[in-house]
């Protein structure tokens, strides 16, 4: 099983995160089992899930341009601009390629973590959700949001998927059309 993996995945992202990526992702992988042990998923898998969402994180867009290459899928320029997203793709696959992870569900989840995508499972909302509001976050309103996924994961990850249109939007950078659709998926369901 991936979780027993974890000690082996620690060394792996600490000699490839810096210092305050490497703590971000003890903080998710933290908040990840409480969320889900609260909503009733696997906890363990969670906690693997937090600690290895970013492990793309401190590469250069170029290494993970191309390892996504390599890997057959094709981008189109946008996705390309929106750099920011490029490490939830390349670390899945560097997971699936590079460390033989096969835990579809677990890749899925660091796949979808920076964007969401429309009907999310439970464990992705949770690996969504704990990024959003791990202990190390400080953005305004982070304690609101941290209450609010203590109540429900839905209503939490459609405010994380509109802070983040807004502030693109308000910085006048590309909004993933993934985040959109998820945005539109969730805003109708949550009315």
């Amino acid at each position: 099983m991936v979780t027993e993996r974890n000690a082996e995945f620690f060394e792996i992202i600490k000699n490839r995160l810096n210092p305050k990526r490497l703590y971000h992702s003890i903080c998710v992988a933290e908040k990840a089992k409480h969320l889900a042990e609260k909503y009733g998923s696997d906890v363990e898998k969670a906690y693997t899930a937090g600690l290895v969402h970013d492990i793309m994180k401190n590469q250069s867009a170029e290494e993970m341009l191309q390892l996504i290459e390599d890997d057959g899928q094709v981008l189109s320029d946008s996705e390309k601009a929106i750099t920011v997203t490029l490490h939830s793709i390349a670390g899945e696959i560097y997971l699936r390629k590079n460390l033989n992870v096969t835990d579809e569900e677990l890749l899925s989840a660091v796949r979808w973590h920076t964007t969401g995508k429309e009907d999310m499972s439970l464990f992705e909302k949770i690996i969504y959700v704990a990024d959003l509001v791990s202990d190390d976050r400080d953005y305004p309103d982070v304690e609101e949001v941290r209450q609010l996924a203590e109540e429900d994961l839905d209503k939490t990850l459609l405010r994380g998927l509109s802070f983040t249109i807004e502030d693109n939007a308000k910085k006048h950078k590309l909004i993933h059309t993934d985040t959109v659709k998820a945005y539109n998926y969730y805003a109708e369901r949550i009315r």
